[in-house]
C-alpha cells in the first residue's frame, strides 16, 4: 500500500511539475491589456431534494426497503484575486434520512424487525459534509490554464481528502482546447457492521452476546455467520483525465473524454449484508441474520471513454449530444447516451429537456438474495453492481437577468435555474430530483 501511495503522489508531483514548468514559460508572454477571467465576486446558492424507493436494500442483501430522502443546500463563492487569479469555495452540506441504512441495527426494540420496516436507530439519518477549494491561473494571453484543488468531506463513517490539478490549452484562436487532469483521494473508514454480526468480532461472545439473550433466534438456532472485521480501512483512489474540444464549424462542436482511474484498499461497504443459499436461514422477529458481510477485491481499474456533439440549429434550438463507455476489471461495461434541447425563449429565459439511457452489465461478483455459496471468495448483493438499465426524464428552466437588475443588498441577480429530474430503473429503483440555483454579482 505505501509503494502505492508513493507512485500515486509521484505521478501528482509529476503532473505539477509540468504546470510550473509551464507556468515560468508564460512569464515571456506580453503583459498587454487583458480583460480580467472574472470581473466580480460571484454567489451560487443551490439546493436540491432527493428522493427514492425500491425492494432491493443492499444493507438487507439484496431485499428490503430502499427509500431514502436527501436534502442538500450548497454555497459556491468565486473570487477574482487579480485579473488572471481566481478562487473558487465551494460548501455543502447533505442531511438525509435512510429506511435502508436503519436497518443495519434492525432489532431496536421499537417495532417488529423487518427488511421492509425503517427501524428507529441511530443509522437511519446522517449529515454529509464536504468543502472544496479551486484555484485557477490564466495566462496573459488567456491560452493556458492552470487549477489546484483540495477537498476535504466527512460523515459518521467516512472520511475523505483529495487533492487535484489540471492544465488546459487552448489554440487554433480558443478553436481547439486541450486539458489534462490529475486526482488522488485518501479515504479513511471507521467500519459499522450489522449489529447481529458484531458479537461475532475480536471481542465479541458469540450466541453469548446479550442480544440473542434477549431474543430468540428462530429457523436455524445455532446460528454462526462468516465475519471478519477488515483489517485494511484505507481507500486510495487515483485518476488521470484528459478532454479534447474542437469548434468544427460555426454551428458544431465536438469534444473527447478519456478517464483513467485505480482504486486500492477497502473498496467493501461494511455494512452489506450477503446471504448464501446453501446456509439455513437464522432470524430475529422478521429480520434474517446476515451470513457475512460484502467481500469484493481490495483493487479496481475503471475506465471510461466518452464524447459529446452540440449543433447549433437556429436562434431557438440547440442539440446537445453525449455517450460515454465505461469497463472495469471487476466485469462491468456500460453505456450511456443522452440528449438534451435547450429551447430559447427571448433573451432571459431558456427552457431544458433532457433523456439520458444507461445499460450495465453485472460485476463478476454479483448475486442476488440467497444466491451467492458459502464457498466463493467475493460476494456482494449490491443491485448497483448488478445488470440493469435505467431511464432518466428531466426538465429544466433558467432564467438570465441580462442587466442584472434586481439587486438583494449589494447582490445583483445573473440567473436562476430550476430542473426536475425522474430516474427509473428495471430492476424497480426509482428516484426524483428537485433542484434550484440562484447565481448573484456582488458589486
Amino acid at each position: 500500500m505505501q509503494l502505492k501511495l508513493k507512485l500515486g503522489l509521484l505521478v501528482y508531483f509529476a503532473i505539477f511539475g509540468l504546470l510550473n514548468a509551464s507556468a515560468q514559460e508564460e512569464n515571456s508572454e506580453e503583459n498587454a491589456y487583458k480583460k480580467r477571467v472574472l470581473e466580480n465576486t460571484e454567489i451560487d446558492f443551490l439546493t436540491s431534494y432527493y428522493t427514492q424507493d425500491g425492494n432491493n436494500a443492499a444493507v438487507s442483501g439484496g431485499k428490503g426497503t430502499e427509500e431514502l430522502t436527501d436534502f442538500t443546500p450548497t454555497i459556491v463563492v468565486s473570487i477574482p484575486l487579480n485579473a488572471d487569479d481566481v478562487l473558487i469555495i465551494d460548501a455543502a452540506i447533505s442531511a438525509y434520512t435512510s429506511a435502508s441504512s436503519s436497518n443495519i441495527n434492525p432489532i431496536d426494540g421499537s417495532g417488529q424487525a423487518d427488511p421492509f420496516t425503517a427501524s428507529s436507530g441511530a443509522s437511519q439519518s446522517d449529515t454529509w459534509a464536504n468543502l472544496n477549494a479551486t484555484y485557477s491561473h490564466s495566462s496573459n494571453s488567456r491560452n493556458k490554464i492552470w487549477t489546484a484543488n483540495f477537498s476535504v468531506a466527512s460523515e459518521y463513517d467516512y472520511f475523505s481528502l483529495g487533492f487535484g490539478g489540471s492544465f488546459t490549452k487552448l489554440w487554433n484562436d480558443k478553436n481547439t482546447e486541450l486539458t489534462i487532469n490529475g486526482k488522488l483521494y485518501l479515504d479513511k473508514w471507521n467500519p459499522v457492521y450489522p449489529y447481529e454480526l458484531r458479537p461475532f468480532g475480536a471481542n465479541g461472545r458469540g450466541l453469548s452476546d446479550a442480544l440473542f439473550n434477549r431474543n430468540t433466534v428462530s429457523g436455524n438456532a445455532d446460528y454462526n455467520p462468516e465475519f471478519t472485521e477488515f483489517a485494511d480501512k484505507g481507500r486510495n483512489s487515483y485518476s488521470i483525465g484528459f478532454n479534447f474540444s474542437q469548434i468544427l464549424t460555426e454551428k458544431m462542436q465536438a469534444s473527447l473524454a478519456l478517464d483513467l482511474v485505480q482504486q486500492n484498499g477497502l473498496l467493501s461497504t461494511p455494512f452489506q449484508r450477503v446471504y448464501f443459499g446453501d446456509i439455513e436461514d437464522s432470524f430475529i422477529e422478521d429480520f434474517q441474520l446476515a451470513d457475512a458481510i460484502e467481500q469484493l477485491p481490495d483493487t479496481r481499474f475503471k475506465i471510461a471513454a466518452g464524447g459529446r456533439l452540440n449543433y447549433y440549429l437556429n436562434e431557438t434550438f440547440v442539440l446537445r449530444g453525449y455517450y460515454r463507455f465505461y469497463n472495469d476489471d471487476w466485469g462491468i461495461q456500460s453505456h450511456t447516451a443522452s440528449l438534451e434541447i435547450p429551447i430559447k425563449l427571448g433573451t432571459k429565459f431558456t427552457l431544458y429537456p433532457s433523456y439520458r439511457y444507461y445499460y450495465q452489465t453485472a460485476a463478476d461478483y454479483f448475486a442476488g438474495y440467497e444466491m451467492h455459496t458459502s464457498g466463493e471468495e467475493f460476494y456482494t448483493s449490491d443491485y448497483d453492481l448488478s445488470r440493469f438499465s435505467a431511464n432518466q426524464f428531466s426538465f429544466g428552466v433558467n432564467y438570465t437577468d441580462i442587466f442584472t437588475k434586481f439587486t438583494l443588498w449589494n447582490l445583483h441577480l445573473k440567473s436562476i435555474d430550476l430542473r426536475y429530474l425522474y430516474y427509473e430503473r428495471n430492476s424497480g429503483l426509482n428516484s426524483n430530483l428537485i433542484s434550484a440555483g440562484i447565481n448573484f454579482i456582488v458589486q
